[in-house]
């Protein structure tokens, strides 16, 4: 509850309040504990308040119970005790549902939630695809390819059509960026199909979510509390807990600096939180901590909640400043050192052993630990978490469908849009290849036709040439040897006159051949 400008989230065993200071709620927090302990309920009671502040919230609702806070409790005898324990006849309680939007990757359970794979970006990305190193390091080269190259990555399609470019290109990109193997580009190709049998394509698209339609608040003034359906999409822990990743990523690049404020512009829990940091990767776990560290300069505050604090790596770990600890159970050596390191992050308070307490919690009880004004964490402290004034249970069918067509966002983002990005721009480059190489074919053919032609047309002229020649030879030689002996046999007839009848007829013969000779000779050398 939101009183005398404090959050109120429990009493002590004195019946005191226990507060949590608005404007030390953006150094974030913790909140853990086994399963039936109460963090659902302590969720619900934080994310009420913030709403009541004017603060938007997101939650991520895992077992489908958190979609109730949009209902308000009604009255039991459990409640009753509990409304009398805590004193809140006094404090005007009342029951209340809270202003929601509900979201779901998958587009079943909520309004449909995108974000292209531009944005996304190819740390993430590689690690919903589950690669290996040498795969993420050709992620972040096709990333760059598609910078250079002036390629816009909205969905699947997108990525797999850039995949093949490069596969087809490997040779020509190998000198600039450097060799990509082939095995590795198809294993890719691989991950990408089995995410989208998986459904996950249904997240990549236009268009994507504009984290400022989240940071914002219900007509009366409250902060909407925006929930995403997760109770499939906790089945495939790495696009759950990268999502959410993503969520803080832009947070983190979209808002402006603004220091300390009196309360923060938005609070986001979430939930299952060890899944966040299940087998990321070196680069990706720097990240995180980068983001947590300087996020709340932005003014946003971060609540992870988890069953033991372990999920949580120390360097995240140590910047959740606001920690609400219920019961941890110690059955094995393991579990006992991992709830002697929880009690030994608190501040020790000599009125009762901490790590003792811990294993001792019921369920709706916990060891708290909030900032005070300086920002110094207060001594650990027994609390009883106050009621919700929501309801505990989950929604019908007909109540979702309601709430998700009733939400004014509904229109912008109920249906996708499919703009010309990588897929169709290198679809037309790969036509118009395709048919610039089908007309460069057609020109080589013809050009090669057209030289056959003429080397035929030029052998057909050679033999007409060669054919007149010979006729021309043999016409010559025709009459030379006509000439020629009707000049000899009367040289001879001339010269051998003398010698009688024999003689000239010898002689005309003899003139014949040799002028026939001649003749020839002359031909030859011509």
């Amino acid at each position: 509850m939101y009183i005398d400008n404090k959050i109120w989230i429990a009493n002590d065993g004195n019946g005191e309040h226990i507060n949590i200071l608005p404007k030390m709620t953006n150094r974030h927090g913790l909140v853990a504990g086994a399963t039936g302990t109460g963090k659902t309920v302590t969720l619900k009671v934080l994310a009420e308040t913030f709403s009541d502040m004017g603060v938007p919230v997101f939650m991520a609702d895992v077992k489908g119970d958190i979609a109730g806070i949009m209902n308000p409790g009604k009255t039991s005898e459990d409640m009753e005790e509990r409304i009398a324990r805590f004193g809140l006849a006094d404090k005007d309680f009342d029951f209340r549902g809270y202003p929601v939007n509900l979201w779901d990757i998958y587009g079943e359970k909520g309004c449909q939630l995108r974000t292209t794979i531009t944005e996304m970006g190819p740390l993430l990305l590689s690690r919903i695809l589950d690669l290996n190193e040498l795969q993420s390091n050709i992620m972040s080269i096709a990333f760059k390819i598609a910078d250079d190259e002036g390629l816009i990555l909205d969905d699947t399609k997108d990525l797999k059509a850039l995949m093949n470019y490069i596969n087809e290109n490997n040779k020509a990109f190998a000198e600039e960026y450097g060799k990509m193997s082939p095995a590795s580009i198809g294993a890719i190709m691989r991950a990408i199909v089995a995410l989208e049998v998986e459904g996950g394509d249904n997240f990549f698209g236009e268009p994507a979510l504009n984290i400022n339609d989240w940071i914002t608040t219900a007509p009366d003034g409250r902060g909407m509390i925006n929930i995403l359906d997760s109770e499939s999409l906790i089945n495939n822990g790495r696009l759950y807990s990268t999502f959410l990743l993503w969520l803080l990523s832009e947070l983190f690049e979209m808002l402006p600096e603004v220091g300390d404020l009196e309360k923060p512009k938005m609070i986001f829990f979430f939930d299952e939180a060890h899944l966040l940091f299940k087998g990321a990767p070196k680069a990706l776990l720097e990240k995180i901590e980068q983001v947590v560290k300087l996020i709340r300069s932005k003014g946003v505050g971060v609540y992870f909640c988890t069953q033991n604090p372990r999920d949580i790596p120390d360097g995240v770990l140590a910047q959740l400043s606001n920690k609400i600890q219920h019961g941890l159970h110690a059955y094995t050596p393991s579990d006992q050192k991992a709830v002697r390191a929880a009690a030994d992050s608190f501040r020790t308070n000599p009125a009762f052993n901490t790590y003792e307490t811990i294993l001792q919690l019921g369920t709706g009880e916990a060891v708290v630990s909030f900032l005070d004004e300086d920002g110094i964490p207060t001594m650990a402290q027994k609390a009883y978490i106050l009621p919700p004034r929501s309801s505990f249970g989950s929604i019908t069918d007909g109540e979702r469908d309601k709430c998700v067509k009733g939400s004014s966002l509904y229109g912008k983002y109920a249906s996708g849009s499919d703009r010309d990005s990588a897929y169709e721009l290198l679809l037309r480059k790969g036509l118009e290849e395709e048919e610039a190489k089908k007309k460069a074919a057609e020109a080589a053919a013809a050009q090669k036709e057209a030289e056959k032609e003429a080397e035929r047309e030029a052998k057909e002229a050679a033999k007409a040439e060669a054919a007149k020649k010979k006729q021309v030879e043999s016409a010559a030689k025709s009459v030379g040897s006509s000439v020629a002996g009707t000049v000899g046999r009367e040289v001879g007839k001339a010269v051998g006159g003398n010698f009688g009848k024999f003689g000239k007829t010898l002689g005309g013969n003899l003139g014949a051949s040799l002028g026939r000779g001649i003749l020839s000779t002359l031909f030859k050398l011509k």
